[in-house]
């Protein structure tokens, strides 16, 4: 799964983030309690649905045949787990016959009374004829899954206009059970057959194969979907609505994509690289894509940000791009790459359990720093590599917490910055200390030795152990079953001719010490030396003897390691480093000296071979003193004018825009209507610059195809300026913004507009807009972000009067 930790954090920034990953539950006796992996009394052997939907209701009407085995010890009694489902019938089949059982149900557990004992692997079915009840189940969701009632009906009964009627389904983590009755655990493994039938208009989706489609008398069709190979209940899937298809192979495979019909047109360049994904993971792996397609599907309004059920991944509606979205990149790409490679780690070998949701999330997380890098290079790998580095480090609070954690307050608790973002950069540490080879092999012996069954960490030492040889504990012990990072202090001496010495100190507040190799280079000149040493100690001094002294002695040389330092290298071995040390982060560390620093030397950035290096010290040189350097806007004229990457070429437009001169006018006109919204925007940006009082008539002029910077600019105007006769335009541009940080920095701006509005029923219309987009935000993070909201709207009650007041206080109820 991919979190949508990144859209809560553009909402609500540094506040929201504090908030889910803050201060521990008050109630602390789960503290007391070791979460076990689900012991096996019963083992799911094959499930079979059969399914319609009432979309009046809300509800589903099923049927199901439930296959199962005691695990090992005879057992005459069966326990499943069925949430908020009326229950209509329990029966065990007897050939083609119902012999009806005795059961007790909870409302989220069905207690079943077997007819006789089974021995240990003695197959048996269950039938059950139910309802279930998805709106009226009251579960709680999670910072990555802002719902968990399992079954979502999306605008079932049309009255939404803009949007389609769908149903879709999310597992993850235990609420298939809210829409089919199972054992709901990671451990368990079931092969599946549903029969859907649904109004013969829609398209479905579901797991494995469709292997049949049969017309019924009543405008209806049944679509029958079946899994051969066995996968956990929370990995099961449907999908309904009326979707396009776009089909793609790998290997003799469909490799689809089911998009809304006004998407159809760009869903290859959004998705189109996922066969060369398949091609290339199931090389590195040395595993075959193990099943019988993969197929992709956006759903409206989904709770999460992607989800890896098996051959049938769901996305949110956030992955759609048009032609000049894509123009600046695919914006989704790293979430395709991440929900695809859960098919090996996630599907193929599942987590014991939710504490060992690292052999899931952070492998995952991890494959997107492999997939940037053998797409676009290793300074894309690198780069994506540290931004999940930020994101861990981001919040203090994360460092308490074990990546592998048997106690926890709530199994939602785990999916989170550590588990994603902390275990990928731990495995690229690991990937360094062991060997590309080796790695990769050592995955191999892992997905091979338990496919199709359940894995923990334990098991991937041993297959690393295996591979190389080696004594993996320390390194699982330190990173797996321990938590925090150090922080290091990294001095230099050479005071004794002849002898460089590098002083590393462990300074983290806590007393735990770690062990860290590294590589150190030490550079005269173009040439370097590379040492392998080892952190072992809270102060560690390290000698190298020189017969010149060193330019640069160069410390993670591979800049790989999981940590935060104060490098106190000198200005001028920051020059040397930018110049001669090859990494990205090399490179980027330099440019960030040069800026706190404001040192001339930053403008060498905007030559740099990566793109976003060249970006950002566009960014980075606004603010500093040479920003109006005649050498230095040479150099951010010809980025604007010639560079190829459309967001370097778009910062540089923009920085040329702040100058407000009138000879780049030419270049804002030529670049107003380029492709890339980026670009356009930043012209526009230059354009209403040079002439503020037309900046009204411009955006509005601009509006009817203006999505990303350009949508930012155009909407900022439009609202800021916008009069009462605007009403209608201004509203929909704004219900229109999808959610983002612009769209809550627009929110203020919007109830300032409201408060040049006449007509209440206009204001009130406003109001309800505002309000929409806070309850978007999942419920249990508003009492963070209801101040952000409050605050434009309680300035407009104010100027509005007691009935706006009033009404403004019912919409937050």
């Amino acid at each position: 799964m991919k979190k949508t930790l990144f859209l809560l954090t553009l909402l609500a920034g540094p506040l929201l983030m504090m908030a889910q990953f803050g201060a521990e539950p008050k109630d602390t006796s789960w503290k007391k309690i070791f979460r076990e992996s689900n012991p096996k009394v019963n083992a799911l052997v094959h499930t079979r649905l059969d399914v319609k939907f009432d979309y009046a209701k809300s509800q589903l009407i099923g049927k199901a045949w439930i296959t199962l085995k005691p695990h090992f010890y005879s057992t005459d009694s069966l326990l499943l787990d069925a949430k908020g489902m009326d229950i209509k019938e329990v029966a065990v089949m007897k050939g083609a016959l119902k012999s009806k059982l005795k059961y007790t149900y909870d409302g989220m557990e069905l207690r079943i009374t077997l007819d006789r004992l089974y021995k240990g692997g003695e197959n048996y079915i269950i039938y059950i004829d139910y309802i279930s009840k998805p709106d009226e189940l009251k579960v709680k969701g999670s910072a990555a899954i802002s719902n968990a009632k399992g079954l979502y009906f999306i605008n079932p009964k049309g009255t939404e206009k803009d949007k389609p009627t769908q149903i879709w389904t999310q597992g993850e983590t235990e609420a298939s059970s809210a829409w089919m009755p199972t054992i709901d655990k990671p451990n368990q493994k079931t092969t599946q057959e549903i029969y859907m039938t649904v109004p013969a208009k829609y398209v479905t989706l579901s797991n494995g194969l469709l292997i049949s489609q049969k017309k019924n008398a009543d405008g209806t069709r049944t679509d029958y979907w079946k899994m051969d190979l066995p996968h956990a209940p929370y990995l099961f899937f449907m999908g309904v609505g009326e979707f396009s298809v776009i089909k793609d192979r790998y290997k003799g495979k469909e490799v689809s994509y089911y998009v809304e019909k006004e998407q159809a047109p760009y869903a290859r360049g959004v998705f189109g690289n996922t066969p060369e994904m398949l091609k290339f993971f199931s090389e590195k792996l040395g595993v075959e894509y193990p099943w019988q397609k993969y197929a992709q599907i956006v759903g409206r309004d989904y709770v999460s940000g992607a989800m890896e059920n098996t051959t049938a991944t769901l996305h949110q509606e956030s992955a759609y791009q048009n032609s000049r979205e894509l123009v600046d990149g695919i914006g989704w790409e790293s979430t395709i790459a991440h929900e695809l490679f859960h098919h090996w780690f996630g599907d193929l070998v599942t987590a014991e359990s939710w504490s060992h949701i690292t052999v899931n999330e952070s492998m995952a997380d991890y494959s997107q720093t492999m997939w940037a890098e053998y797409k676009y290079g290793k300074d894309a790998g690198d780069e994506e590599n540290y931004k999940g580095l930020q994101n861990y480090l981001s919040n203090p609070n994360e460092a308490k917490k074990d990546l592998v954690r048997f106690k926890y307050a709530d199994k939602e608790d785990v999916f989170d910055l550590v588990s994603y973002q902390k275990g990928g950069r731990v495995h690229h540490m690991l990937r360094n200390y062991v060997g590309d080879d080796a790695y990769y092999k050592s995955l191999n012996n892992y997905l091979t030795t338990n496919k199709f069954k359940a894995g923990e960490a334990g098991q991937m030492r041993l297959s690393f152990e295996e591979v190389t040889g080696k004594d993996m504990n320390w390194f699982w012990n330190q990173w797996f079953y321990g938590s925090g990072h150090p922080v290091v202090k990294i001095d230099y001496n050479y005071e004794t001719p002849g002898i460089a010495m590098v002083i590393i100190e462990q300074v983290q507040k806590t007393d735990k010490i770690f062990r860290l190799p590294i590589a150190v280079d030490v550079y005269t000149g173009a040439s370097k030396k590379r040492h392998h040493v080892w952190i072992e100690n809270k102060v560690d001094t390290f000698y190298f003897n020189y017969s010149q002294k060193p330019d640069l002695v160069n410390v993670d040389a591979d800049k790989v390691m999981l940590w935060v330092k104060t490098d106190n290298k000198t200005n001028e071995n920051f020059i040397h480093q930018y110049k001669f040390a090859p990494n990205y982060l090399d490179r980027k560390e330099a440019l960030d000296h040069f800026a706190k620093k404001g040192m001339p030397e930053l403008a060498r950035g905007l030559t740099d071979k990566f793109a976003p290096l060249r970006q950002s010290t566009i960014q980075k040189l606004e603010a500093s003193k040479i920003a109006e350097d005649a050498k230095v806007l040479e150099a951010i004229e010809k980025i604007a004018n010639t560079d190829k990457d459309r967001k370097a070429k778009a910062a540089a437009i923009s920085y040329l825009a702040k100058t407000s001169n009138a000879k780049y006018r030419a270049l804002y006109d030529k670049n107003i209507n380029d492709s890339s919204y980026s670009v356009a925007g930043a012209s526009l940006e230059g354009i209403i610059g040079l002439e503020p009082g037309k900046a009204y008539e411009l955006a509005k002029k601009y509006s009817k195809d203006a999505k990303g910077t350009l949508g930012d600019v155009v909407n900022e105007v439009i609202i800021r300026d916008g009069t009462e006769a605007d009403f209608d335009f201004i509203a929909d541009r704004y219900d229109q913004m999808p959610l983002s940080q612009e769209k809550l920095t627009a929110t203020a701006t919007f109830s300032g507009y409201l408060e040049k509005v006449q007509n209440i029923t206009n204001v009130k219309k406003g109001i309800d807009l505002i309000i929409k987009f806070r309850n978007k935000v999942p419920e249990q993070f508003r009492s963070f972000v209801d101040p952000m909201f409050k605050s434009g709207l309680n300035k407009l009650g104010k100027a509005k009067g007691k009935e706006i007041e009033d009404y403004i206080e019912q919409g937050f109820k």
